[in-house]
């Protein structure tokens, strides 16, 4: 086959770079300002040249009047076209407006051909535009890898669905793969990898050597608390607390010696705590978990509860920690207005978990039905919506 031979060619001054994408062929011309035009010499067959190509340019950096970025009208028209809400899109990652090559129109037909509908991929483009620089290959692999945790692609599209970012943060497979077969290798089975891809999928992009530094200090913390099952010990309190390993051990290392010193635990009732109900303190700020803890110490001593009485209700029910000030205090202020009882509201902690206008509206139905709340077990107040509501049913029929 004849060969043609690219001379050098001007380039105007205004473009940094120009590169041309066709098959098994790349044209890349760069502009030198100092020792002005040069472009490197690469051949292409005859037939490549004179074939119909499809193809956009990409790195060329266009400019408005202004001097501003523009953006590039064909992918606007094109996610337009799709159905993407562009102003979110454009609000979230602005930046990818002005590319030149994207892969929107590979990345529909990729995800439909995994069950996707077109308003499922469209709402992914308008949550996450940088969905759309990922390439086929990119996109197959990290599917194949997905599923070697979740269990159809159904399901992936339905976290994917909930949220793109999960699957298109990171486009580094090799760190995926990784991170997968050392999650694997201290114990966590697919259960529980399928529970951090949907709820921290940040634990993925993680660098490998972050998660074995998590993982490394769990496990010595779990022997110098005298437990000799490490592998069961970290399991147990990322099941519990599915954002640990995006934490810092800094951070995890102060909240479980803040909650050892402040409730005066031994080894063995620490491992309790932070194995259960006190895991998702973990990775909280270490200020604001003593913040919290001090407000809730003053706002029931105020109500002439003991120091004994709140380390019990807090330990009861360590979720507590995680209100705000303002909302504890509204709360239990609520509740006292409305004839409870502090020593009720101490007995049945997870009342706090509901609003301040719900704990009104069924107190009022409550007491409309005849029940007496000084008698009541107010821990109704915070069942779910349809055990609450068969419930008032039975409590209005005996009225």
């Amino acid at each position: 086959k004849k060969s043609l031979e690219i001379r050098r060619t001007n380039i105007s001054k205004g473009l940094s770079y120009l590169t041309i994408m066709a098959p098994r062929n790349l044209w890349h011309m760069r502009s030198n300002f100092l020792f002005g035009s040069r472009c490197w010499m690469t051949r292409f067959s005859a037939e490549i040249i004179f074939k119909s190509v499809s193809f956009r340019l990409f790195g060329v950096k266009c400019h408005n009047a202004d001097g501003e970025p523009s953006e590039n009208e064909d992918l606007l028209n094109n996610l337009l076209t799709m159905g993407v809400d562009v102003d979110m899109a454009r609000k979230r990652q602005p930046g990818v407006f002005h590319r030149m090559i994207t892969n929107e129109q590979d990345l529909k037909t990729f995800l439909l051909s995994k069950g996707a509908s077109k308003e499922v991929i469209a709402s992914i483009i308008s949550r996450y535009p940088r969905a759309i620089t990922r390439t086929p290959e990119n996109l197959s692999k990290r599917w194949d890898l997905w599923r070697n945790i979740v269990t159809s692609d159904l399901e992936i599209v339905n976290i994917l669905e909930r949220s793109p970012e999960s699957f298109f943060r990171s486009s580094n497979n090799l760190n995926l793969e990784n991170n997968i077969k050392f999650l694997y290798s201290v114990g966590l089975t697919r259960k529980c990898l399928c529970r951090l891809l949907t709820n921290a999928p940040r634990t993925f992009s993680n660098s490998l050597d972050l998660n074995k530094q998590m993982v490394d200090f769990l496990q010595a913390t779990c022997l110098s608390l005298g437990h000799n099952d490490p592998t069961d010990f970290v399991r147990k309190i990322i099941l519990k607390n599915p954002f640990i390993l995006i934490q810092s051990t800094k951070r995890v290392k102060a909240n479980i010696e803040f909650l050892q010193s402040t409730f005066n635990l031994n080894s063995e009732e620490l491992l309790v705590l932070i194995c259960g109900p006190g895991a998702e303190i973990l990775d909280l700020s270490n200020d604001y978990a003593r913040r919290s803890y001090t407000n809730i110490k003053k706002k029931l001593f105020s109500l002439e509860c003991t120091e004994e009485e709140v380390q019990k209700f807090v330990l009861s029910y360590p979720d507590v920690i995680f209100l705000a000030e303002k909302k504890f205090n509204d709360k239990i202020d609520c509740l006292l207005e409305e004839n409870v009882s502090i020593s009720q509201i101490m007995e049945n902690p997870r009342v706090l978990d509901s609003s301040i206008s719900t704990l009104k509206s069924r107190i009022r139905e409550l007491v409309n039905a005849g029940c007496n709340l000084s008698t009541l077990n107010i821990s109704i107040l915070s069942w779910s919506k349809k055990r609450y509501e068969a419930k008032l049913k039975k409590l209005s029929r005996l009225a």
